[in-house]
């Protein structure tokens, strides 16, 4: 981190009140918790900070600088004649980021913003440390059959009274907007623009994969990625690869999020981990020791 970095992050810790930042003609909510490696949260679609990350915010914060931002008309952050496409929302991401100092950082994206993760790491790959992908999708037939037909029928009434639509309507600074950012939402997955294969494997950064077993994206397709990010390899053999996976039993893709001793038990450890080719030389020998002894 840069110097402007700690001293604006001094300024905000404290109780992790919100700030805006002028960024592509928006002005982009943020809140900053915590001190240390800056983690990145991006939120889901119509969500917010608090609908995604309340569970887990202040715990992922404990030993480190967690900065959590509201995309275009989500939350406090208001609409724009824009549509949304995770290209437009990695941008305005990384110029937020700037904006505040933050020249690298580890990202947690959870669904729409698990997207927009994954656009910065293949786009910006200096920029990301280390990426955690919650139910990760890198092209339409990814989706469980039947969710993206589901999605396309969405309707606001269907949300009335859900925490969704109740936190938009607590924080939105036009709260009547909220058909339009589910039009939006809607558009956004309609129009679902596919990684290819090479670009996912194209990613650098050590990658952590999260789904739940009842998702809304194929356990098959998250198998897919993690290969094509050098997982699903014998780890006794050629060493732990850079990407790993997780997938949560008896969790839905909304119920994901309210996993918090998992996630943040597993996210800190994956965070706070080496890459694997950082391991010391011991721990190596051993294990090859330990490989050897087991074969012979």
């Amino acid at each position: 981190m840069t110097e402007s970095t700690t001293e604006h992050s001094n300024e905000m810790n404290q109780d992790g009140r919100g700030s805006y930042a002028e960024v592509h003609g928006l002005k982009m909510y943020y809140k900053i918790h915590g001190e240390g490696f800056p983690l990145v949260l991006l939120h889901g679609g119509l969500s917010t900070i608090g609908t995604s990350f309340g569970k887990v915010l202040l715990g992922l914060a404990r030993e480190r600088q967690v900065i959590a931002i509201e995309q275009q008309a989500h939350g406090h952050t208001a609409d724009s004649d824009r549509p949304l496409t995770y290209e437009q929302m990695a941008n305005d991401t990384i110029a937020l980021l700037s904006h505040i100092g933050i020249e690298q950082a580890d990202f947690f994206g959870y669904s729409i913003g698990g997207g927009i993760a994954m656009q910065i790491a293949i786009e910006h790959p200096s920029l990301v440390r280390k990426l955690v992908v919650a139910t990760p999708i890198s092209r339409a037939s990814g989706f469980q059959p039947g969710v993206l037909v589901g999605m396309e029928a969405l309707q606001p009434e269907h949300l009335a009274g859900s925490p969704l639509q109740e936190e938009y309507a607590r924080t939105a600074p036009h709260p009547q907007d909220w058909p339009r950012l589910i039009a939006k939402v809607k558009q956004l997955n309609r129009e679902f623009v596919d990684w290819s294969p090479e670009a996912i494997a194209s990613i650098k950064a050590p990658t952590l994969l999260m789904a739940g077993e009842s998702d809304i994206v194929r356990p098959e397709h998250v198998v897919e990625l993690f290969r094509l990010l050098g997982g699903g390899v014998p780890g006794d053999n050629v060493g732990l690869p850079n990407a790993q996976l997780a997938v949560l039993p008896g969790t839905t893709h909304i119920t994901l999020v309210d996993r918090a001793v998992w996630l943040i038990s597993m996210i800190t450890g994956f965070l706070d981990a080496p890459r694997p080719s950082e391991r010391p030389l011991s721990v190596f020998r051993c294990e090859r020791a330990m490989t050897r002894h087991q074969n012979d």
